[in-house]
C-alpha cells in the first residue's frame, strides 16, 4: 500500500493523534468491565459447572 493512498492506516501520515503515550511505548492498559479473576470462588465454580453443564448437554443431544 502507498503512504499516498487514502485508505491508508499506518502512523506515517499528517494528522494528529490523541494518544498519550509515545510511539515507541505500548497502549496503557484498560480498565475491564468484567473479569473472572475477580469473582470469587464460589462464583468461579458456579461458572465453570453452569459452563460444563452447557456443554455436556450439546454432548447429550449430539448423541441422541
Amino acid at each position: 500500500m502507498a503512504p499516498s493512498d487514502p485508505h491508508h492506516h499506518g502512523h506515517d501520515h499528517a494528522h494528529t493523534h490523541a494518544h498519550s503515550h509515545g510511539p515507541a511505548s505500548p497502549h496503557p492498559a484498560q480498565v475491564a468491565p468484567w473479569s473472572i479473576l475477580r469473582m470469587t470462588v464460589v462464583s468461579r465454580v458456579g461458572a465453570a459447572l453452569a459452563v460444563s453443564a452447557g456443554l455436556w448437554a450439546i454432548v447429550w443431544l449430539a448423541m441422541r
